[in-house]
């Protein structure tokens, strides 16, 4: 930056952190310290699948009175040509990288280092999310200098938005011609929410200065360890796994059957512990690789996502919880909570006993008489007494799941699988342990669930239509084409190049 050219600011921000009024504080502060200032913003298409990009521009009064006129700022940043970029979110950042708004020559960068899963990580059929330590050690690389921390956390524990902790890392850095005090000054100026903004300011003025730690060291934090159980019966399910199960295994055991105990109840966890023991006691089944893998699949397999699952979830207190504080509700505050439904005639017939739940979906005049209700949806308030005591019935129907048609379902496909698993284990653990990675197809509930589901039978089709000469190798590229594309086009493109595309798709 030199005193003839304007201080250059880009503000990339999600709706609800601050961007606004972060772009005003910097205005005001430039204006109140003998600074013109222009600020223009650009928003995105939503809150999360875009972003609102706040540019700034800073020309000293003085210089321009030297100059003899009025100094014309530009309404949008050009690639290479930016000061400073502060970023709400790390994923943000590497898209201001992206558009060239961050120059390794020149741009000082300002970012939060927490992540929002952006729409296309969140709606991948497999596992879409972004190496977040790749992108914070490449975030770091691209820019000049760099200043990162979790924001967020420190927006929450200070009770204000990223907004005001990004203003207090900017003055930390040093890079802008005004102190402390001037930047404080304009806090208050603005007169809302000033004690909030200010400790927000304080915690990350001081980060900024201390500097954030280098990428290579930031490590996850380890997970505080569970208290004991308190009934025998747990117990004794944890003392199976320590004793029947070899070490590398035991964690995932562990988490599946704290899991299935949420989902339903101490023996669906020891019908768990019981079908691993089968498929370990089975020839080849006792490979480490295969046993761990199958510990972390079999539990969410058998922890599928049906009706009860979904209205357990949606009326359990810790939701209302953590919705109340990422709202962050104050006294005197009512909270109101919509849930968009629209369960098909097939979950709710999956929802019944067996036999009723087969007649619904063959009969005539019943089967329309309930697609005539539920083709809209509806929405359910679950923070009124009815809307809650609703999704609380559904859910307090989880005694009897194992009577309803979706069970027997989930039944016959996880055994199905055990016994394919089994099988492939006598001759090539390795290709056992890609069968059991196949789960990954199968999951969530309605539309997804129906697609991954159909997309795994189309793997076992192709495993059986093949024989010998699906290898492991060639099992693993069908199953990652299945997750590419929910359309299955880059399934049936590998399916081709291996010579399966005549593989049937029934589940038998």
């Amino acid at each position: 930056m030199t005193a003839t050219q304007p201080i250059k600011i880009a503000i990339v921000a999600m709706g609800g952190e601050g961007g606004g009024v972060l772009a005003d504080w910097i205005v005001d502060l430039a204006e109140h310290n003998d600074y013109l200032a222009q600020t223009t913003s650009v928003p995105g298409v939503a809150q999360r699948t875009g972003t609102t990009l706040y540019y700034v521009e800073l020309y000293p009064r003085v210089q321009a009175q030297a100059d003899g006129g009025v100094p014309v700022l530009a309404l949008m940043p050009l690639p290479g040509d930016v000061d400073v970029v502060l970023a709400s979110e790390l994923m943000e950042a590497g898209r201001a990288i992206q558009r060239g708004l961050v120059s390794v020559d020149r741009t000082m960068l300002v970012t939060s280092t927490h992540r929002v899963y952006s729409m296309t990580e969140k709606t991948a059929m497999g596992d879409g999310r972004v190496d977040g330590a790749e992108l914070l050690a490449q975030v770091a690389r691209a820019a000049r200098r760099f200043v990162g921390f979790d924001m967020a956390a420190a927006a929450v524990d200070s009770g204000s938005v990223i907004g005001a902790v990004l203003f207090g890392a900017l003055a930390g850095t040093g890079v802008l011609p005004f102190d402390r005090a001037a930047f404080e000054a304009t806090i208050e100026r603005g007169g809302v929410g000033v004690a909030a903004s200010r400790q927000a300011f304080a915690v990350a003025f001081e980060r900024a200065r201390a500097g954030a730690p280098a990428p290579s060291t930031i490590e996850p934090a380890l997970p505080a360890a569970a208290p004991q159980p308190r009934s025998a019966e747990v117990r004794a399910l944890l003392a199976r796994v320590g004793a029947e199960f070899p070490p590398v295994a035991q964690s995932f055991l562990t988490e599946g059957v704290r899991r299935l105990l949420d989902y339903q109840d101490p023996a669906w966890a020891g019908s768990y512990l019981d079908r691993m023991a089968r498929v370990k006691a089975a020839p080849g089944g006792g490979d480490a690789q295969l046993l761990t893998e199958l510990a972390r699949h079999l539990a969410l397999w058998m922890s599928w996502e049906d009706t009860i699952r979904v209205a357990d979830l949606k009326t359990r207190g810790s939701r209302f919880e953590r919705v109340r504080g990422e709202v962050r509700l104050a006294d005197g505050q009512l909270l109101a909570i919509d849930e968009y439904l629209h369960p098909r005639v097939q979950e709710i017939a999956e929802t019944l006993p067996v036999g009723l739940g087969r007649w619904l979906l063959a009969s005539g005049w019943p089967r329309r008489l309930v697609e005539r209700f539920t083709t809209r949806g509806r929405v359910v308030t679950t923070s009124s007494l009815p809307g809650f005591l609703l999704l609380y019935a559904t859910a307090g129907m989880k005694r009897w799941r194992r009577s309803t048609l979706r069970f027997a379902i989930e039944q016959a496909h996880i055994e199905q699988w055990l016994r394919r698993i089994e099988e492939a284990a006598a001759v090539s653990p390795e290709l056992a342990t890609e069968i059991v990675r196949c789960q990954r197809l199968v999951k969530g509930y309605g539309d997804t669930h129906e697609r991954g589901l159909r997309n795994y039978e189309t793997l076992m089709a192709a495993l059986r239509h093949g024989g010998p000469e699906v290898t492991p190798a060639i099992l693993r590229e069908l199953r990652d084409a299945a997750l590419a594309d929910e359309r299955g086009e880059m399934l049936q493109a590998a399916l081709g190049r291996h010579g399966l595309a005549a593989a049937r798709t029934s589940f038998t």
